[in-house]
Parts: C-alpha cells; sequence; structure tokens
C-alpha cells in the first residue's frame, strides 16, 4: 500500500516526470528515494505501457 506521496510520485515517474518525483520525495527523511529504487522496473513498464490492456497486464505480473 502506497502513501500519498509515494502514489503522487508513482504517477509522476509514470507520466515521465521522475526528477519532480524525486524532488517531491527528497523532502521526506523515511527514505523517499528509495521507494524509486525499489519500484524503478514497474514503474518503467507502466510508463512504457501503451494503452490501459497492456497497463492490466503488467499489473498482473505484480499482484
Amino acid at each position: 500500500m502506497l502513501n500519498s506521496v509515494e502514489a503522487f510520485a508513482a504517477a509522476l515517474v509514470i507520466l515521465g516526470e521522475a526528477e519532480q518525483a524525486e524532488q517531491i520525495l527528497s523532502a521526506f527523511s523515511w527514505g523517499g528515494i528509495r521507494f524509486l529504487e525499489v519500484n524503478h522496473d514497474p514503474l518503467t513498464e507502466y510508463a512504457a505501457a501503451k494503452d490501459s490492456a497492456e497497463v492490466v497486464e503488467i499489473q498482473s505480473c505484480y499482484l
């Protein structure tokens, strides 16, 4: 389960705004940047998805 900041950062990465996600997460001492490191692969895959069917397919690999 993601907290609000992690969810927002994930959305930014998926939308191609990884630098902005890093800036937002860097404000938190609990290791926000680590969130991007741990989730790099799925976030990259979601960002590359061409449509919602691909998103669902990717999601099924991680659930």
